[in-house]
């Protein structure tokens, strides 16, 4: 008897939703976010002109008044058509989005490379990816919800992020500034203390005159993965690892971009009359990479259909290294793909008139503040030797 391909069949394909989903974002970005790019020489943002265009010199590399307004008038038109608090819950005018999507949202506005649209250099996005809201959501007094998840959406606070200090690295359980009380700026600060046992709190304060939102994450004894949260009182559990997901999709997603841009150069550069494409020098690195991505693409979806089915006790014991192998491997795969663009576009590909160097340079920083590798490898080798997770039981007894 042969078998039925029907019973027990593993299924790859995309929601149709989602698929018509991407349809639409495509279509707002052509109708909407691309006409506002190449109005009023808004290009300049994103050609060879970008790095002096985005940032103010006299005042010490901080973006352009100009950048910033066209990032915030992108997402107000985001927000109104119903694009930009995707990911968030209903009741802050988002539509739940789940892992799943996010993930393929992400890598696939990843793979459009430069725009408007998506810039990953300052996260921002026409889909909005919001840690921070979530996190005051779950662990904030009813007047800082009010206060800081209102003016975040409507781009009135902004977000710092504070971790190391003299003598400490990644790990913010280890850090030794103490919250005090007084007359301060008006800065919200989460912070975890100590070792696991110990209670952690909010600490507030002002930056520059501007309301602010500052905060350190780390997941307790394994580094800066933005796992557990902090909040004043009784001890609480954060979302596990969506952030981590997130940036290792749009990690995917411009490591594929750089990929397919090599691969259409080589097609259609012939020095001396010959395709690029037809020399094994240039196919077989190609090759290995667009094979990691492959895997990769199944690995990041496979973990976020996972995450979507289970609890949050469920994702961090089990789940946990799977994260760290999409975020580190994600965020390697990324530069060594710009390298790689960079070496087949040759000299053309290293100059800012092709976007390369840009995003090696910003998604190169993430093999560092996402959890450096070697904090992500700990954590996988963590999980792998049954320090933790659901082989500690089993491999103990050897």
């Amino acid at each position: 008897m042969s078998p039925n391909p029907s019973h027990g069949a593993m299924s790859f394909a995309l929601p149709p939703s989602l698929l018509q989903y991407l349809k639409d974002l495509d279509s707002f970005i052509t109708s909407t976010i691309t006409p506002l790019q190449n109005s009023n020489d808004n290009k300049r943002f994103f050609d060879h002109r970008r790095e002096h265009s985005r940032t103010d010199w006299d005042k010490g590399g901080l973006p352009t008044e100009d950048w910033e307004a066209l990032l915030s008038e992108s997402r107000q038109l985001a927000d109104k058509a119903g694009f930009y608090r995707f990911c968030l819950p209903t009741e802050y005018g988002g539509q739940n989005g789940g892992n799943l999507w996010m993930a393929v949202i992400r890598i696939h506005l990843a793979k459009k490379g430069l725009g408007l649209f998506n810039d990953l250099q300052n996260e921002h996005s026409i889909v909005g990816n919001f840690p921070d809201v979530l996190m005051v959501r779950e662990f904030g007094t009813v007047e800082q919800k009010k206060r800081f998840i209102k003016g975040r959406l409507e781009g009135r606070v902004g977000l710092a992020f504070g971790l190391t200090e003299r003598g400490h690295g990644s790990d913010a359980t280890h850090m030794r500034r103490r919250s005090i009380v007084g007359n301060f700026p008006d800065v919200l600060m989460v912070r975890e203390f100590g070792t696991v046992e110990q209670k952690k709190r909010f600490i507030k304060g002002r930056l520059e005159g501007r309301v602010g939102l500052a905060f350190g994450l780390t997941e307790r004894g394994h580094g800066s993965d933005a796992t557990h949260m902090s909040t004043f009182a009784e001890r609480k559990k954060g979302k596990g690892g969506e952030d981590g997901l997130r940036q290792a999709a749009s990690s995917l997603g411009a490591a594929m971009y750089c990929i397919e841009e090599s691969v259409k150069y080589a097609r259609t550069r012939k020095p001396f009359g010959k395709e690029l494409a037809s020399n094994q020098g240039i196919q077989f690195p190609l090759v290995e990479l667009a094979t990691q991505a492959e895997m990769l693409q199944l690995l990041i979806l496979k973990t976020a259909t996972e995450m979507d089915k289970m609890t949050q006790k469920e994702i961090e014991r089990d789940l946990g290294d799977k994260v760290s192998m999409c975020n580190y491997w994600g965020n390697r795969l990324c530069t060594q793909a710009a390298d790689r663009a960079m070496q087949v576009h040759g000299g053309i590909g290293y100059s800012r008139h092709k976007p390369f160097e840009h995003i090696y340079r910003h998604h190169r920083r993430y093999r560092i503040t996402e959890g450096s590798e070697e904090i992500q490898m700990r954590k996988i080798a963590a999980y792998l030797f049954g320090f933790v997770g659901p082989r500690k039981a089993e491999l103990s007894k050897l």
